[in-house]
């Protein structure tokens, strides 16, 4: 799935996008999908000017994208039926490595439990096979304005 596929099932544009492309999906399953890091991201400039790191609340919120687009996909829904997955909560965040401009963010994430309004997911962001993050989301559909 590319960018402009990506768009249709997230709300997210530039610069707060987070999934630039999703190389496996299975439906009410799983997706994996790619953040590529670049130094060109407005979040540098002061997070850190010496040393750059990507912070770990946007890796999960990579992660949580990531879980809007296999939820949305997985009922056959798009932001343009009127409602949004939401970030309602985490658990077990565990952060292992840092994440520096250059690095490509795998992200890959399983359904625990899918209801029509509701899921659970357990969450993982390597780079080049080294655990990054790992996450438990849980994500709730509101109807938007």
């Amino acid at each position: 799935m590319d960018i402009i596929e990506i768009q249709k099932y997230l709300p997210h544009r530039y610069p707060f996008l987070m999934v630039d492309r999703v190389t496996e999906f299975e439906s009410h399953k799983r997706i994996v999908a790619i953040k590529n890091v670049t130094i060109n991201e407005p979040l540098f400039l002061g997070h850190f000017p010496v040393q750059p790191v990507f912070p770990g609340v946007l890796i999960v919120e990579a992660l949580a994208q990531a879980a809007g687009i296999l939820a949305f996909k997985s009922l056959d829904k798009t932001p343009e039926d009127g409602s949004a997955y939401y970030l309602t909560g985490t658990g077990k965040t565990k952060f292992r490595r840092a994440v520096f401009p250059g690095d490509q963010l795998q992200l890959e994430v399983e359904i625990v439990r899918l209801r029509n309004q509701w899921m659970k997911a357990e969450g993982r962001a390597t780079v080049a096979g080294e655990l990054a993050c790992s996450t438990t989301l849980t994500c709730a559909e509101q109807e938007v304005g």
